[in-house]
């Protein structure tokens, strides 16, 4: 099981194989490092003894490409790629991005627009009588009616629109291996936790919530959080119920989510024989930014408890964390050290929050995630066990390794799980040994109600964490800066809420550069919110930002230093009757 998958019929021939059993389409290059969605999936399925091959970044505009591989013994998985393609391609103003980080050169527009449905779609032209599996984020969280930004509407279940058999939703490796025993089979494939399925009727399912209709959810906001209400506490793999939401004459039928992959199941995953390459047809076509930035990380888990509402991380890969063990990140620690251009550094050992690396909680596993309460807010349950000595014994013997100079942690760090003395030890190691001379977190916002409708920790625990951190290059003698990520225009903050926080940040002379103008992504709470005007679970009126100008004033406070933040910082201050706090933002530097 060495070398790529095959792309071309010459490389399936190679690998001395007349036909696939199952072909993944992808919007992304074919990258064959576990980082990228379709390669991992690619790999689950080729170690349970399927021939698996790729099309990647397929020309949608004719069948040519989707037929270059022949018709599948099983199914074709489709993936949009590791980002929704309508993010991938469209900045949080909805304009054009200039490049694509998953793409060969970052070239963008070799993807296009909901690529899952485009793909899907082409297939059903070209092949009759053949299984669709869809999956990836784009598909994961548009399993159901949901919120379309760019659209500005209520969108159907993706099932439909793109007419696939069966959707993964979540990390997949568990339920494509089901799917492809059953499809091998022939038995239905009703039932596999972690997927949606279309039904004409909602016989012989029990325990079942029954949510309002997407015709209902369409034109009735209130309905649509009552929907959404449901779909999220039913976001458990121990508690989950059967959810069904119907669709004019046929059912979305979503059962509950997969449950997480034990310790050596997720080593066993990350230790396939990836090539942690791109595939050799892109030599000519330039490097790909995306793996650049991971070619020599290490995801040592997955999964977080931190449950921000802006995020898709919960919908996607859930609250419970899963990790992998010291030895299996050691090991692809050491074969890293064997690549011919690894030159001493490891760029990165996490996740999606880097100090939630073995946080385990002893409730998870048998009674599931807690439905009315929250893992870190408003302060970190004493139930939630974090693994900070495993880390730092991890990260020590990593350093031990002959041919590493340094291991660095870039993923982000959870700011309020840093700002206690319990943490002061390991927040010591980290600021000696594994920060690059920046760190990152993500206070967000400064304003109480905006952190509260982010279900980020208060603002005081930051500025403690801050103050920790000053200690803490005194003591080391680093030369270390905080990466302070903001949101701009969030459901909740008004105008005087960022003026607010621009002053804040001008008496203190920060100057971000990490500010995200606030996108509504789809089957997250604070997508619900903006589309609403309410908040999802307490039903309160929420003010929201819409026009894109308005947007653009809201982030110009907040970088006031940019040149180009000048006009807008005078209407905000003008509207807003403080022509007078000028003086905080527009002197000449």
């Amino acid at each position: 099981m060495s070398g790529f998958l095959p792309t071309t019929k010459e490389e399936v021939a190679k690998k001395g194989w007349d036909s696939l059993d199952v072909i993944i389409i992808t919007g992304d290059a074919y990258v064959d490092h576990p980082s990228y969605g379709a390669a991992l999936i690619g790999r689950v399925l080729e170690n349970a003894g399927y021939r698996v091959g790729i099309i990647a970044q397929p020309d949608w505009r004719s069948k040519k490409d989707f037929i270059r591989l022949g018709k599948p013994r099983l199914f074709f998985g489709i993936t949009a790629g590791n980002m929704d393609s309508m993010v991938a391609n469209y900045t949080a103003n909805k304009r054009l991005r200039k490049k694509d980080a998953y793409s060969p050169g970052g070239r963008p527009g070799l993807r296009p627009d909901r690529a899952t449905i485009v793909y899907a779609n082409r297939v059903r032209e070209a092949f009759e009588n053949i299984h669709i599996v869809i999956g990836g984020i784009e598909a994961s969280l548009r399993r159901l009616a949901h919120y379309d930004w760019w659209d500005n509407t209520v969108r159907r279940s993706i099932l439909l629109d793109a007419r696939a058999d069966i959707l993964v939703y979540g990390m997949g490796e568990n339920q494509v291996k089901e799917i492809a025993h059953r499809v091998d089979k022939g038995i239905d494939l009703t039932g596999i936790p972690g997927t949606a399925i279309v039904r004409k009727h909602l016989n012989p399912f029990v325990n079942m919530e029954i949510i309002h209709p997407y015709e209902v959810v369409k034109s009735w906001t209130d309905r649509f959080n009552e929907a959404y209400k449901a779909i999220y506490y039913n976001q458990d793999p121990v508690n989950g119920r059967i959810v069904a939401q119907a669709h004019g004459n046929r059912f979305v039928i979503q059962f509950p989510p997969a449950r997480p992959l034990e310790t050596q199941e997720l080593d066993a995953i990350y230790e396939l024989p990836f090539e942690k390459n791109p595939h050799p047809s892109y030599q000519k076509k330039g490097i790909i930014p995306g793996f650049e930035t991971t070619k020599f990380s290490i995801v040592s888990h997955r999964g977080c408890c931190g449950e921000c509402y802006f995020c898709s991380l919960f919908m996607h890969q859930g609250r419970i964390v899963q990790s992998r063990s010291g030895s299996s990140i050691l090991n692809e620690a050491r074969s890293l050290c064997q690549r011919h251009d690894f030159k001493g550094t490891i760029s990165d050992v996490g996740g999606p929050t880097v100090n939630l690396f073995m946080a385990d909680c002893t409730l998870w596993h048998k009674w599931g995630a807690c439905k009315n309460r929250h893992c870190l807010i408003p302060e970190k349950c004493r139930n939630l066990h974090l693994g900070y000595e495993e880390g730092v014994q991890l990260y020590k013997e990593i350093l031990k390794i002959p041919k590493v100079r340094h291991v660095f942690l870039e993923s982000g760090f959870r700011h309020d799980l840093l700002a206690n003395n319990k943490a002061s030890r390991y927040l010591e190691h980290l600021c000696r040994h594994h920060v690059s001379g920046r760190l990152k977190v993500a206070p967000e916002h400064n304003i109480p109600h905006v952190l509260r409708l982010m279900n980020k920790p208060d603002f005081n625990i930051y500025e403690a964490f801050a103050r920790k951190f000053r200690e803490m290059k005194k003591k080391t003698g680093k030369n270390q800066y905080l990466v302070n990520y903001f949101i701009s225009a969030h459901p909740g903050c008004t105008l005087q809420d960022t003026l607010e926080l621009a002053i804040y940040l001008a008496k203190r002379r920060v100057h971000p550069e990490q500010v995200q103008d606030f996108i509504p992504l789809p089957m997250t709470v604070s997508g619900c919110m903006f589309y609403t005007e309410k908040h999802p679970f307490t039903g309160e009126d929420v003010h929201v930002t819409k026009t894109l100008h308005e947007r653009k004033i809201h982030r110009a406070l907040i970088q006031y230093k940019n040149p180009s933040s000048k006009k807008y910082i005078h209407e905000a201050l003008k509207k807003l009757g403080k022509e007078d706090l000028s003086r905080y933002f527009l002197q000449k530097s």
